[in-house]
Protein backbone atom coordinates (compact mmCIF):
# COMPACT_ATOMS: atom_id res chain seq x y z
CA UNK A 1 0.00 0.00 0.00
CA UNK A 2 1.28 3.09 -0.84
CA UNK A 3 1.01 6.48 1.04
CA UNK A 4 -0.20 8.29 -1.50
CA UNK A 5 -1.11 7.76 -5.44
CA UNK A 6 -0.67 10.79 -7.80
CA UNK A 7 -2.50 10.02 -10.88
CA UNK A 8 -0.72 11.74 -13.69
CA UNK A 9 3.03 12.14 -14.49
CA UNK A 10 3.21 15.63 -15.92
CA UNK A 11 4.86 18.77 -14.16
CA UNK A 12 2.11 19.04 -11.29
CA UNK A 13 2.46 15.28 -10.71
CA UNK A 14 6.14 14.50 -10.91
CA UNK A 15 6.99 17.89 -8.52
CA UNK A 16 4.70 16.72 -6.45
CA UNK A 17 5.70 13.36 -6.02
CA UNK A 18 9.38 14.59 -5.59
CA UNK A 19 8.13 16.81 -3.26
CA UNK A 20 6.44 13.60 -0.84
CA UNK A 21 9.71 11.52 -1.24
CA UNK A 22 12.02 14.16 0.21
CA UNK A 23 9.82 13.71 3.46
CA UNK A 24 9.74 9.83 2.96
CA UNK A 25 6.40 9.44 1.85
CA UNK A 26 6.27 6.24 -0.45
CA UNK A 27 4.59 7.12 -3.51
CA UNK A 28 2.56 5.69 -6.82
CA UNK A 29 2.63 7.82 -9.74
CA UNK A 30 0.15 6.28 -12.32
CA UNK A 31 -0.62 7.52 -16.06
CA UNK A 32 -2.80 6.43 -18.50
CA UNK A 33 -0.07 6.50 -21.73
CA UNK A 34 2.17 4.08 -22.39
CA UNK A 35 4.87 6.93 -22.93
CA UNK A 36 4.92 10.67 -22.20
CA UNK A 37 3.18 12.58 -25.01
CA UNK A 38 6.44 14.44 -25.85
CA UNK A 39 4.32 17.70 -26.92
CA UNK A 40 5.63 21.22 -25.96
CA UNK A 41 1.91 23.38 -25.22
CA UNK A 42 4.63 25.27 -22.52
CA UNK A 43 7.92 26.64 -23.69
CA UNK A 44 9.03 28.47 -20.53
CA UNK A 45 9.27 29.23 -16.57
CA UNK A 46 8.73 32.11 -14.47
CA UNK A 47 10.54 33.57 -11.67
CA UNK A 48 8.84 32.09 -9.52
CA UNK A 49 8.87 28.36 -10.46
CA UNK A 50 12.68 29.10 -11.21
CA UNK A 51 12.98 30.24 -7.65
CA UNK A 52 11.04 26.77 -6.70
CA UNK A 53 13.36 25.33 -8.49
CA UNK A 54 16.48 26.74 -7.10
CA UNK A 55 15.05 26.11 -4.03
CA UNK A 56 15.38 22.47 -4.51
CA UNK A 57 18.37 22.25 -5.86
CA UNK A 58 17.17 21.39 -9.71
CA UNK A 59 17.90 24.75 -11.38
CA UNK A 60 21.55 23.98 -12.85
CA UNK A 61 20.02 21.09 -14.57
CA UNK A 62 17.59 23.15 -16.22
CA UNK A 63 19.36 26.04 -16.94
CA UNK A 64 21.48 23.76 -18.75
CA UNK A 65 19.33 22.26 -21.00
CA UNK A 66 17.39 26.18 -21.23
CA UNK A 67 18.68 29.54 -22.24
CA UNK A 68 17.28 32.80 -19.94
CA UNK A 69 15.48 35.96 -21.31
CA UNK A 70 14.23 39.30 -19.81
CA UNK A 71 12.15 40.77 -22.79
CA UNK A 72 8.62 42.57 -22.54
CA UNK A 73 5.14 41.35 -24.20
CA UNK A 74 4.13 38.94 -21.49
CA UNK A 75 0.86 40.63 -20.56
CA UNK A 76 -1.11 40.02 -23.84
CA UNK A 77 1.25 40.36 -26.20
CA UNK A 78 2.22 44.47 -25.42
CA UNK A 79 5.29 45.51 -26.04
CA UNK A 80 6.89 47.10 -23.04
CA UNK A 81 10.56 46.33 -21.66
CA UNK A 82 10.76 43.81 -18.71
CA UNK A 83 10.53 45.55 -15.50
CA UNK A 84 13.28 46.69 -13.31
CA UNK A 85 13.68 46.52 -9.62
CA UNK A 86 11.59 42.59 -9.36
CA UNK A 87 12.18 41.25 -5.97
CA UNK A 88 13.88 38.52 -7.11
CA UNK A 89 17.28 36.60 -8.23
CA UNK A 90 15.91 35.39 -11.09
CA UNK A 91 14.31 38.21 -12.83
CA UNK A 92 14.12 36.28 -16.15
CA UNK A 93 12.36 33.66 -18.32
CA UNK A 94 13.56 30.40 -18.62
CA UNK A 95 12.91 29.47 -22.30
CA UNK A 96 12.45 25.69 -22.16
CA UNK A 97 10.27 23.23 -23.61
CA UNK A 98 7.70 21.67 -21.88
CA UNK A 99 9.34 18.00 -22.63
CA UNK A 100 12.39 18.88 -21.33
CA UNK A 101 11.00 20.00 -18.28
CA UNK A 102 9.07 16.37 -17.80
CA UNK A 103 12.21 14.65 -18.59
CA UNK A 104 14.27 16.03 -15.89
CA UNK A 105 11.18 16.27 -13.45
CA UNK A 106 11.01 12.81 -13.81
CA UNK A 107 14.20 12.02 -13.64
CA UNK A 108 14.42 13.85 -10.21
CA UNK A 109 11.42 11.98 -8.99
CA UNK A 110 12.66 8.68 -10.03
CA UNK A 111 16.30 9.93 -8.20
CA UNK A 112 14.23 10.19 -4.52
CA UNK A 113 12.80 7.03 -5.06
CA UNK A 114 9.26 7.46 -6.63
CA UNK A 115 7.08 4.67 -8.53
CA UNK A 116 5.62 5.29 -12.10
CA UNK A 117 3.84 3.07 -13.87
CA UNK A 118 2.06 3.77 -17.27
CA UNK A 119 -0.38 1.80 -19.16
CA UNK A 120 -2.75 2.63 -15.97
CA UNK A 121 -5.86 4.51 -16.85
CA UNK A 122 -8.22 5.04 -13.41
CA UNK A 123 -11.64 4.16 -13.64
CA UNK A 124 -13.08 4.17 -10.39
CA UNK A 125 -12.49 6.01 -6.66
CA UNK A 126 -13.94 4.93 -3.85
CA UNK A 127 -12.69 6.46 0.11
CA UNK A 128 -13.48 5.27 3.58
CA UNK A 129 -12.21 6.77 6.80
CA UNK A 130 -8.39 4.61 6.53
CA UNK A 131 -7.89 5.72 2.49
CA UNK A 132 -8.63 5.50 -1.02
CA UNK A 133 -8.98 2.52 -3.37
CA UNK A 134 -8.01 3.52 -7.26
CA UNK A 135 -9.82 0.74 -9.56
CA UNK A 136 -7.66 0.83 -13.09
CA UNK A 137 -8.65 -0.28 -16.28
CA UNK A 138 -8.75 -3.68 -16.61
CA UNK A 139 -9.76 -4.70 -13.01
CA UNK A 140 -7.17 -3.96 -11.07
CA UNK A 141 -7.53 -2.32 -7.52
CA UNK A 142 -4.71 -0.13 -6.17
CA UNK A 143 -4.67 1.32 -2.12
CA UNK A 144 -3.73 4.06 -0.66
CA UNK A 145 -3.48 7.12 2.14
CA UNK A 146 -4.55 9.54 0.00
CA UNK A 147 -4.51 10.21 -3.79
CA UNK A 148 -3.83 13.25 -6.04
CA UNK A 149 -5.57 14.39 -9.06
CA UNK A 150 -2.97 15.48 -11.53
CA UNK A 151 -4.47 13.95 -15.07
CA UNK A 152 -4.98 17.93 -16.50
CA UNK A 153 -8.12 19.23 -17.67
CA UNK A 154 -10.05 16.48 -18.58
CA UNK A 155 -9.56 14.99 -15.01
CA UNK A 156 -10.70 11.79 -14.48
CA UNK A 157 -10.24 11.84 -10.41
CA UNK A 158 -12.49 15.25 -10.88
CA UNK A 159 -15.13 13.63 -12.06
CA UNK A 160 -14.75 10.30 -10.44
CA UNK A 161 -15.12 13.00 -7.58
CA UNK A 162 -18.08 14.94 -8.06
CA UNK A 163 -16.54 18.07 -7.99
CA UNK A 164 -17.99 21.01 -10.06
CA UNK A 165 -15.72 22.57 -12.66
CA UNK A 166 -17.84 25.82 -13.19
CA UNK A 167 -16.56 28.55 -15.34
CA UNK A 168 -16.90 29.71 -19.55
CA UNK A 169 -16.68 27.36 -22.11
CA UNK A 170 -14.33 27.81 -25.22
CA UNK A 171 -15.33 30.63 -27.34
CA UNK A 172 -11.69 31.01 -29.32
CA UNK A 173 -9.48 28.17 -30.76
CA UNK A 174 -6.31 28.18 -31.34
CA UNK A 175 -3.93 25.65 -33.86
CA UNK A 176 -0.31 25.23 -32.40
CA UNK A 177 2.18 22.87 -34.30
CA UNK A 178 5.72 22.12 -34.76
CA UNK A 179 6.64 21.66 -38.35
CA UNK A 180 9.61 22.46 -40.96
CA UNK A 181 9.62 25.65 -42.55
CA UNK A 182 10.55 26.00 -46.25
CA UNK A 183 11.34 29.82 -46.70
CA UNK A 184 14.31 31.46 -44.92
CA UNK A 185 14.08 32.19 -41.47
CA UNK A 186 14.43 36.17 -42.47
CA UNK A 187 11.88 35.74 -44.94
CA UNK A 188 9.62 34.21 -42.20
CA UNK A 189 10.00 36.62 -39.44
CA UNK A 190 9.43 39.79 -41.28
CA UNK A 191 6.33 38.51 -42.40
CA UNK A 192 5.43 37.29 -39.27
CA UNK A 193 5.84 40.78 -37.62
CA UNK A 194 3.97 42.22 -40.30
CA UNK A 195 0.92 39.97 -39.68
CA UNK A 196 1.02 40.65 -36.00
CA UNK A 197 0.01 44.33 -35.78
CA UNK A 198 -3.27 43.07 -36.95
CA UNK A 199 -3.84 39.40 -35.33
CA UNK A 200 -1.36 39.54 -32.20
CA UNK A 201 -2.25 35.88 -31.36
CA UNK A 202 0.09 34.82 -34.71
CA UNK A 203 3.34 34.00 -34.41
CA UNK A 204 6.46 31.59 -35.00
CA UNK A 205 8.98 30.50 -32.29
CA UNK A 206 12.01 28.84 -33.44
CA UNK A 207 12.90 25.36 -31.87
CA UNK A 208 16.39 24.83 -33.45
CA UNK A 209 17.09 22.88 -36.98
CA UNK A 210 14.82 24.78 -38.51
CA UNK A 211 11.81 23.61 -36.93
CA UNK A 212 9.29 25.91 -35.88
CA UNK A 213 6.13 26.41 -33.58
CA UNK A 214 3.28 28.04 -35.59
CA UNK A 215 0.27 29.22 -33.35
CA UNK A 216 -2.40 31.09 -34.49
CA UNK A 217 -6.28 31.85 -33.82
CA UNK A 218 -8.77 29.20 -35.72
CA UNK A 219 -11.59 30.41 -37.74
CA UNK A 220 -14.11 28.68 -35.36
CA UNK A 221 -14.39 26.67 -32.10
CA UNK A 222 -14.08 23.26 -32.97
CA UNK A 223 -17.28 20.82 -33.03
CA UNK A 224 -15.47 17.84 -31.86
CA UNK A 225 -12.30 18.44 -29.55
CA UNK A 226 -11.21 15.40 -29.67
CA UNK A 227 -10.84 15.77 -33.69
CA UNK A 228 -7.14 15.75 -34.62
CA UNK A 229 -5.60 18.78 -36.05
CA UNK A 230 -4.04 17.80 -39.72
CA UNK A 231 -1.45 19.56 -41.39
CA UNK A 232 -3.80 20.86 -44.53
CA UNK A 233 -5.91 22.81 -41.49
CA UNK A 234 -2.68 24.05 -40.04
CA UNK A 235 -1.83 25.49 -43.77
CA UNK A 236 -4.91 26.71 -44.68
CA UNK A 237 -5.58 28.68 -41.71
CA UNK A 238 -2.10 30.22 -42.06
CA UNK A 239 -2.46 31.21 -45.45
CA UNK A 240 -5.61 32.71 -44.58
CA UNK A 241 -4.03 34.78 -42.13
CA UNK A 242 -0.57 35.37 -43.56
CA UNK A 243 -0.84 35.02 -47.38
CA UNK A 244 1.21 32.01 -47.19
CA UNK A 245 1.79 28.97 -45.52
CA UNK A 246 5.85 29.18 -45.38
CA UNK A 247 5.71 25.61 -46.63
CA UNK A 248 4.89 24.36 -43.83
CA UNK A 249 6.04 20.56 -43.94
CA UNK A 250 6.90 17.46 -41.80
CA UNK A 251 4.97 17.60 -38.56
CA UNK A 252 6.63 16.62 -34.99
CA UNK A 253 2.89 17.14 -33.91
CA UNK A 254 -0.05 19.59 -34.07
CA UNK A 255 -2.44 20.09 -31.63
CA UNK A 256 -5.62 22.39 -31.16
CA UNK A 257 -6.87 24.21 -27.62
CA UNK A 258 -9.99 26.64 -26.49
CA UNK A 259 -9.62 29.27 -24.04
CA UNK A 260 -12.15 27.76 -22.11
CA UNK A 261 -11.77 29.03 -18.53
CA UNK A 262 -12.82 27.03 -15.50
CA UNK A 263 -11.69 26.09 -11.68
CA UNK A 264 -13.05 23.43 -9.44
CA UNK A 265 -15.22 24.23 -6.60
CA UNK A 266 -13.34 22.38 -4.32
CA UNK A 267 -9.68 21.04 -4.33
CA UNK A 268 -9.82 18.01 -1.71
CA UNK A 269 -12.82 15.64 -0.79
CA UNK A 270 -11.87 13.92 2.25
CA UNK A 271 -8.50 11.94 1.50
CA UNK A 272 -8.76 13.18 -2.39
CA UNK A 273 -7.15 16.34 -3.95
CA UNK A 274 -6.71 18.37 -6.89
CA UNK A 275 -3.93 20.14 -8.63
CA UNK A 276 -2.59 22.05 -11.82
CA UNK A 277 -5.06 21.20 -14.98
CA UNK A 278 -7.15 19.33 -12.99
CA UNK A 279 -8.39 22.02 -10.45
CA UNK A 280 -8.16 24.98 -12.77
CA UNK A 281 -7.93 25.94 -16.95
CA UNK A 282 -7.66 29.00 -18.67
CA UNK A 283 -6.16 30.24 -21.83
CA UNK A 284 -2.47 29.96 -22.39
CA UNK A 285 -2.08 33.88 -22.39
CA UNK A 286 1.11 34.47 -20.77
CA UNK A 287 2.35 30.96 -20.22
CA UNK A 288 1.05 30.51 -16.47
CA UNK A 289 -0.69 26.77 -16.75
CA UNK A 290 2.39 24.72 -16.08
CA UNK A 291 3.83 27.22 -13.68
CA UNK A 292 0.89 27.20 -11.68
CA UNK A 293 0.69 23.15 -11.54
CA UNK A 294 4.31 23.80 -10.10
CA UNK A 295 3.49 26.29 -7.61
CA UNK A 296 0.45 23.90 -6.54
CA UNK A 297 2.55 20.99 -6.50
CA UNK A 298 5.10 22.87 -4.22
CA UNK A 299 2.65 24.24 -1.72
CA UNK A 300 0.80 20.93 -1.18
CA UNK A 301 3.46 18.45 -0.99
CA UNK A 302 4.68 19.59 2.40
CA UNK A 303 1.57 19.46 4.12
CA UNK A 304 0.13 16.26 3.06
CA UNK A 305 3.64 14.99 3.81
CA UNK A 306 3.12 16.38 6.86
CA UNK A 307 -0.46 14.83 7.46
CA UNK A 308 1.31 11.58 6.00
CA UNK A 309 3.94 11.35 8.50
CA UNK A 310 1.41 12.50 11.32
CA UNK A 311 2.77 15.93 12.60
CA UNK A 312 0.33 17.85 10.76
CA UNK A 313 -1.34 20.38 12.84
CA UNK A 314 -4.94 20.26 12.49
CA UNK A 315 -6.29 22.29 9.35
CA UNK A 316 -2.81 22.39 8.00
CA UNK A 317 -3.86 20.32 5.11
CA UNK A 318 -7.06 22.69 4.06
CA UNK A 319 -4.75 25.38 3.87
CA UNK A 320 -3.47 24.10 0.31
CA UNK A 321 -7.08 25.19 -0.74
CA UNK A 322 -7.68 28.71 1.07
CA UNK A 323 -3.88 29.48 -0.15
CA UNK A 324 -4.06 28.07 -3.86
CA UNK A 325 -7.82 28.42 -4.61
CA UNK A 326 -7.51 32.47 -5.08
CA UNK A 327 -4.29 31.79 -6.66
CA UNK A 328 -5.83 30.07 -9.52
CA UNK A 329 -9.14 32.38 -9.66
CA UNK A 330 -6.51 35.79 -9.95
CA UNK A 331 -4.95 33.85 -12.74
CA UNK A 332 -8.30 33.09 -14.78
CA UNK A 333 -8.74 36.41 -14.15
CA UNK A 334 -5.73 37.50 -15.75
CA UNK A 335 -5.89 35.53 -18.88
CA UNK A 336 -9.40 36.60 -18.99
CA UNK A 337 -8.48 40.58 -19.34
CA UNK A 338 -5.48 39.34 -21.40
CA UNK A 339 -7.54 37.49 -23.77
CA UNK A 340 -10.22 40.38 -24.59
CA UNK A 341 -7.35 42.89 -24.80
CA UNK A 342 -5.69 40.51 -27.71
CA UNK A 343 -9.46 40.49 -29.45
CA UNK A 344 -10.16 42.15 -32.40
CA UNK A 345 -12.92 44.04 -31.67
CA UNK A 346 -13.26 48.11 -31.67
CA UNK A 347 -13.77 48.02 -28.04
CA UNK A 348 -11.30 45.63 -27.04
CA UNK A 349 -8.54 47.72 -29.22
CA UNK A 350 -9.38 50.49 -27.36
CA UNK A 351 -8.89 49.41 -24.38
CA UNK A 352 -5.48 47.78 -25.83
CA UNK A 353 -4.55 50.92 -26.71
CA UNK A 354 -5.79 52.37 -23.19
CA UNK A 355 -3.26 49.88 -21.37
CA UNK A 356 -0.51 50.48 -23.68
CA UNK A 357 -0.45 53.73 -22.19
CA UNK A 358 -0.18 52.78 -18.38
CA UNK A 359 2.33 49.97 -18.78
CA UNK A 360 4.76 52.89 -19.76
CA UNK A 361 4.45 53.69 -16.25
CA UNK A 362 6.99 51.50 -14.39
CA UNK A 363 4.70 50.42 -11.21
CA UNK A 364 2.02 49.26 -13.71
CA UNK A 365 3.84 47.31 -15.82
CA UNK A 366 5.58 46.10 -12.65
CA UNK A 367 2.48 44.65 -11.06
CA UNK A 368 1.50 43.24 -13.83
CA UNK A 369 4.13 40.79 -14.77
CA UNK A 370 4.24 40.11 -11.19
CA UNK A 371 0.85 38.63 -11.28
CA UNK A 372 1.86 36.48 -14.70
CA UNK A 373 5.47 35.01 -12.90
CA UNK A 374 3.73 34.84 -9.10
CA UNK A 375 5.71 37.01 -7.47
CA UNK A 376 3.31 39.20 -6.15
CA UNK A 377 1.45 36.21 -4.10
CA UNK A 378 1.39 36.58 -1.05
CA UNK A 379 -1.16 34.03 1.41
CA UNK A 380 -3.20 35.74 4.27
CA UNK A 381 -1.69 34.76 7.24
CA UNK A 382 -3.56 37.86 9.06
CA UNK A 383 -1.66 40.71 10.05
CA UNK A 384 1.76 41.54 10.56
CA UNK A 385 5.01 42.09 9.54
CA UNK A 386 5.04 43.12 5.28
CA UNK A 387 6.83 40.16 4.73
CA UNK A 388 4.35 38.00 6.31
CA UNK A 389 2.70 35.60 4.12
CA UNK A 390 4.89 36.56 0.88
CA UNK A 391 7.95 34.21 -0.65
CA UNK A 392 11.28 34.71 0.52
CA UNK A 393 13.76 35.93 -2.58
CA UNK A 394 17.10 34.21 -2.07
CA UNK A 395 19.66 35.89 0.10
CA UNK A 396 23.60 36.16 0.31
CA UNK A 397 24.48 34.55 3.61
CA UNK A 398 28.21 34.61 5.12
CA UNK A 399 28.05 31.30 4.04
CA UNK A 400 26.76 30.75 0.69
CA UNK A 401 23.06 31.29 -0.11
CA UNK A 402 19.57 31.19 1.26
CA UNK A 403 18.09 28.84 -1.14
CA UNK A 404 21.35 26.19 -0.47
CA UNK A 405 19.95 25.57 2.98
CA UNK A 406 15.72 24.74 1.83
CA UNK A 407 17.59 21.86 -0.12
CA UNK A 408 15.85 19.04 1.99
CA UNK A 409 12.42 20.82 2.23
CA UNK A 410 12.37 21.37 6.01
CA UNK A 411 11.37 24.94 7.38
CA UNK A 412 14.13 27.85 8.09
CA UNK A 413 13.96 29.62 10.72
CA UNK A 414 16.89 32.81 9.69
CA UNK A 415 17.93 35.05 12.70
CA UNK A 416 20.03 38.12 12.46
CA UNK A 417 19.67 37.83 16.40
CA UNK A 418 21.06 34.71 17.43
CA UNK A 419 18.67 34.70 20.55
CA UNK A 420 15.88 32.70 19.35
CA UNK A 421 15.69 29.22 19.09
CA UNK A 422 13.36 26.29 17.95
CA UNK A 423 14.08 23.81 20.34
CA UNK A 424 10.94 21.36 20.10
CA UNK A 425 10.95 21.83 16.28
CA UNK A 426 14.03 20.79 15.49
CA UNK A 427 13.35 17.72 13.52
CA UNK A 428 11.20 20.01 11.17
CA UNK A 429 13.24 23.07 11.25
CA UNK A 430 16.55 24.50 10.21
CA UNK A 431 18.12 27.31 12.53
CA UNK A 432 20.23 29.17 10.59
CA UNK A 433 22.19 32.09 12.81
CA UNK A 434 23.68 34.53 10.32
CA UNK A 435 24.01 38.17 9.93
CA UNK A 436 22.12 38.43 6.48
CA UNK A 437 22.12 42.21 5.48
CA UNK A 438 19.81 41.43 3.00
CA UNK A 439 17.02 40.39 5.36
CA UNK A 440 14.70 43.31 6.06
CA UNK A 441 13.92 42.00 9.20
CA UNK A 442 15.45 40.62 12.52
CA UNK A 443 14.15 36.99 12.05
CA UNK A 444 12.10 35.73 9.41
CA UNK A 445 10.43 32.22 9.51
CA UNK A 446 10.31 30.22 6.34
CA UNK A 447 7.56 27.61 5.61
CA UNK A 448 9.11 24.99 3.57
CA UNK A 449 7.81 26.09 0.03
CA UNK A 450 9.48 29.15 1.01
CA UNK A 451 6.88 31.70 2.39
CA UNK A 452 7.02 34.18 5.52
CA UNK A 453 5.15 32.33 8.38
CA UNK A 454 6.80 35.22 10.93
CA UNK A 455 9.15 37.92 11.33
CA UNK A 456 10.34 39.75 13.76
CA UNK A 457 13.08 39.47 16.67
CA UNK A 458 13.76 37.92 20.02
CA UNK A 459 11.29 40.42 21.81
CA UNK A 460 8.89 38.29 19.91
CA UNK A 461 9.47 34.86 20.82
CA UNK A 462 5.84 33.89 22.00
CA UNK A 463 5.13 35.25 18.02
CA UNK A 464 7.60 32.69 16.81
CA UNK A 465 6.36 29.52 19.45
CA UNK A 466 3.10 30.10 18.18
CA UNK A 467 4.23 30.30 14.37
CA UNK A 468 5.78 27.00 14.90
CA UNK A 469 2.45 25.28 16.56
CA UNK A 470 0.89 26.92 13.62
CA UNK A 471 2.47 25.53 10.82
CA UNK A 472 4.99 22.65 12.21
CA UNK A 473 2.67 20.82 14.68
CA UNK A 474 3.31 20.35 18.26
CA UNK A 475 6.85 20.40 20.05
CA UNK A 476 8.66 16.97 19.57
CA UNK A 477 8.20 15.69 23.81
CA UNK A 478 10.17 12.32 23.04
CA UNK A 479 11.77 9.90 20.76
CA UNK A 480 10.68 9.91 16.68
CA UNK A 481 8.08 7.61 15.86
CA UNK A 482 9.00 5.21 13.02
CA UNK A 483 7.86 7.36 10.03
CA UNK A 484 9.04 10.62 11.05
CA UNK A 485 12.23 9.36 11.35
CA UNK A 486 12.72 7.49 8.37
CA UNK A 487 11.50 10.79 6.82
CA UNK A 488 14.49 13.11 8.39
CA UNK A 489 17.36 10.40 7.20
CA UNK A 490 15.69 8.77 4.15
CA UNK A 491 15.92 5.52 5.61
Amino acid sequence: MSDVIVVGAGPTGLMLAAELRLQGVRVLVLDKEDEPSGQTRALGLHARSVEVLDQRGLLDRFLARGRTFAVGGFFAGIDRPWPERLDTAHSYVLAIPQNVTESLLTDHALAVGTEIRRGCEVVGLSQDEDGVTVELAGGARLRAGHVVGCDGGRSAVRKLLGVNFPGEPATVDTLLGEVEIGVPPKTLMAVVTEVRKEHPRFGAVPLGEGVYRLIMPAGSVAGDRTAPLTLDELKARTREIAGTDFGAHAPRWLSRFGDATRQAERYRVGRVLLAGDAAHIHPPTGGQGLNLGLQDAFNLGWKLAAEVNGWAPEGLLDTYEAERHPVAADVLDNTRAQSELLSLAPGSQAVRRLVTELMAFEEVNRHLIEKITALGVRYDFGEGHALLGRRMRDIGLKEGRLYERTHAGRGVLLDRTGRLTVAGWADRVEHVVDAAEELDAPAVLLRPDGHVAWAGDEGDENGLRDALRRWFGAEAAGPLNRRARAALTGA
